[in-house]
């Protein structure tokens, strides 16, 4: 398809009365296939010509000079202009680069080597893996190998919550009500969790615990012995208790560095802010004023003498500049934090270092919530720890197993690759910046627009090819046997899968690729229920084992992307 594309684009370019900037992104998919494999909407030029979209479409068509060996016809049908490639040279150039790529078709090399950094997961300390980290561990992680898939340096970065106003409320409650409690080992972080939530709770009626709570942190930056070493012995637990639900994620991270790795290095962010007459005094308080951009003033120094997230985020953002030059930074971090980066990106311009300022973005995402429409959170004290999720929901996957297919070997492998899938794809199916609802009985339907439903067909094919004890042969493909509505639709879709990818990355949009996957699993399922892959016609039956092939390749490339681990069986 891209080839088409392609040529489709160069005959435009010379036949275009206006010229248009990204000719490309104008190209349509027609949704119904008999329009056409591309139709250029002629609507946004009949502002610009004073003509009707309909004429400007027959202008542009009486003045293309079409290659046959690429383009079939050219259409007009209202304001749209229809391009029909040459089903044949589609096909052959498609299988050809297919059979020379496999498992690295779709992928390229435009990312050039160059970096991005990804700052992604990052929760806080001192607590349970809850959860509302879901998310951002989740679409990091899927945009992470999908940049690497690219071509692209991908460098994950956890930036863990440990340090700020929160952790002194841990540290003060532990000061407060140590003895009340029980540390057992192993479960010493639930302990915490629950010193958390009462102090939490407590605050709400008596606000001096908020200055207790920030004198504890200055003790902290003031590097009080004791206090650190408690700062430490919670790190510890804090982090082991992530890594095991990281090992079932499979998520991978290339540094661990928090907040507090930088504290430091925020005394030179504001000794630079000083010295650039950045930095304001406002009631008590250290601030960069940001009226002049229609901003609040971004705080780095409260008026108690302590920093903010904001100190912390420029200090790492300079650090990440100078460490790795990257081409692009990308906070992948929950939408009720959008103030937060635009004043972060902006001082970071204003200190003189616009030039990786552009290079930010911050990839905001919706909330997890539960069927009701309710955040799933943790001060409140209904945090849903994500370990124990993930243990419900394989346990669940394991009673649909041994309901449906009792006698599978490796049962319990296979429940945690369904039910891990089932929970990633639920995540990424839809926009990220869509609130994402948990449950169970959407996300564990084997029949379903779910990743039980993608798995189960990438199953299907692998049974199929292991049945025939195939091995993939090009020159036993059959060209003319390919040319049929079902096998055209089939291999369309697999067309589409680098242009999906790039898409994605583009839009920092996982859930492109997710839709894909989901779209060729059912258009495998039309074709095969409508079309006997394993039949006696010799010709015919290679020729659609090699598709049933490519179906596999491609199913389990984009699930990698995603995340998704495939099972053997179901």
């Amino acid at each position: 398809m891209n080839n088409l594309k392609q040529v489709i684009i160069k005959c435009l370019e010379e036949a275009m009365p206006t010229s248009i900037d990204d000719l490309d992104k104008f190209l349509e998919i027609p949704a119904d296939a008999s329009r056409g494999d591309y139709a250029l909407p002629c609507f946004p030029l009949a502002k610009i010509l004073k003509k009707s979209p309909a004429l400007i479409a027959q202008e542009i068509k009486d003045k293309i000079v079409i290659d046959p060996q690429y383009i079939e016809k050219v259409e007009v049908v209202g304001g749209y202009l229809n391009f029909y490639g040459n089903s044949q040279t589609f096909v052959k150039h498609l299988l050809e680069d297919f059979d020379q790529k496999k498992e690295k078709f779709g992928a390229s090399n435009i990312g050039e080597g160059k970096n991005v950094v990804i700052d992604y997961s990052s929760p806080n300390i001192a607590k349970p893996f809850h959860i509302g980290h879901l998310r951002s561990t989740v679409i990091g992680g899927a945009i992470y190998r999908i940049y690497q898939f690219l071509g692209y340096h991908s460098i994950g970065v956890n930036f863990l919550g440990d340090w700020g106003v929160q952790f002194g409320k841990v540290m003060a409650g532990l000061s407060l009500w140590k003895d009340e409690y029980t540390f057992t080992e192993g479960k010493e972080i639930d302990t915490i969790l629950k010193i958390y939530v009462r102090y939490n709770q407590e605050e709400k009626e008596n606000p001096e615990l908020n200055d207790l709570a920030k004198k504890w942190l200055k003790k902290l930056e003031d590097h009080d012995d004791e206090t650190v070493q408690t700062w430490q012995w919670i790190r510890k637990i804090s982090l082991e208790n992530f890594q095991k639900t990281y090992r079932l994620l499979h998520s991978h991270f290339d540094s661990y560095h928090g907040e507090a790795y930088y504290n430091d290095k925020m005394q030179d962010i504001l000794d630079e802010l000083q010295q650039k007459h950045l930095l304001k005094e406002s009631e008590g308080a250290h601030v960069v004023d940001l009226e002049e951009y229609h901003m609040p003033p971004c705080i780095l120094i409260t008026s108690a003498g302590t920093s903010i997230y904001a100190t912390r985020d420029l200090a790492a953002l300079k650090d990440r500049a100078k460490t790795y030059d990257f081409a692009k930074a990308l906070y992948i971090v929950g939408a009720e934090q959008q103030l937060h980066f635009k004043q972060i990106f902006k001082v970071f311009e204003l200190m003189g270092y616009g030039t990786y300022a552009k290079r930010c973005e911050h990839v905001p995402f919706g909330l997890v919530v539960d069927k009701t429409g309710k955040k799933i959170g943790s001060r409140s004290g209904n945090s849903v720890v994500l370990d124990d999720i993930i243990q419900e929901a394989i346990h669940k996957v394991k009673d649909i197993i041994q309901e449906k297919n009792p006698t599978l070997t490796d049962i319990d492998e296979t429940a945690r690759k369904i039910a891990v899938g089932a929970i990633i794809f639920n995540d990424l199916y839809n926009s990220r910046i869509k609130d994402e609802i948990f449950d169970w009985d959407t996300m564990l339907n084997f029949n379903g627009e779910t990743g039980p439903y993608i798995q189960y067909m990438y199953v299907r094919t692998k049974s199929i090819l292991h049945k025939a004890q195939y091995i993939p042969d090009l020159k036993k493909v059959h060209i003319d046997l390919l040319l049929d509505p079902d096998s055209m639709q089939l291999l369309k879709t697999l067309a589409l899968y680098s242009e999906r990818v790039l898409e994605a990355a583009e839009k920092n949009e996982p859930s492109i690729v997710a839709r894909y996957v989901m779209e060729l699993a059912k258009n495998y399922s039309n074709f095969y229920n409508r079309n006997r892959v394993l039949t006696d016609d010799v010709a015919l039956r290679e020729t659609r084992l090699y598709i049933t092939y490519m179906v596999q390749i491609i199913l389990e490339s984009g699930t990698k992307l995603l995340g998704m681990e495939m099972p053997e069986k179901m």
